[in-house]
């Protein structure tokens, strides 16, 4: 049931973070680079806090397979956590990842 709500929010929305806290009050110093870098290309997202509710928090990691949270999703698909997203933005592919995402909306 969980992973079917995890799979709608995921397709439903082009950019989603399931992070500690949320966008506008992070928990964690990791989810806090992330909306940070995600604010500063003027990106819109839904900010899921796996705080609120013990069983997302696990089930977002069976179901991307991947063990920390946060972790950033871009129209369906799984990118990465903290390091990941901060590296493909210093390398300038996170830009261009959004772009492409946002330009067939």
């Amino acid at each position: 049931m969980i992973q079917k709500k995890i799979e709608e929010i995921i397709h439903n929305h082009p950019v989603v973070l399931f992070m500690k806290g949320t966008k506008d009050f992070p928990m964690c110093g990791f989810s806090s680079v992330v909306v940070t870098i995600l604010k500063r290309l003027d990106i819109d997202f839904l900010d899921i806090n796996v705080l609120d509710d013990p069983h997302m928090r696990q089930s977002i990691k069976d179901y991307s397979d991947w063990p920390t949270i946060p972790q950033l999703y871009i129209h369906g698909e799984f990118i990465g956590g903290c390091d990941i997203t901060k590296e493909l933005y210093e390398k300038g592919e996170l830009q261009k990842l959004l772009n492409i995402i946002y330009s067939h909306e």
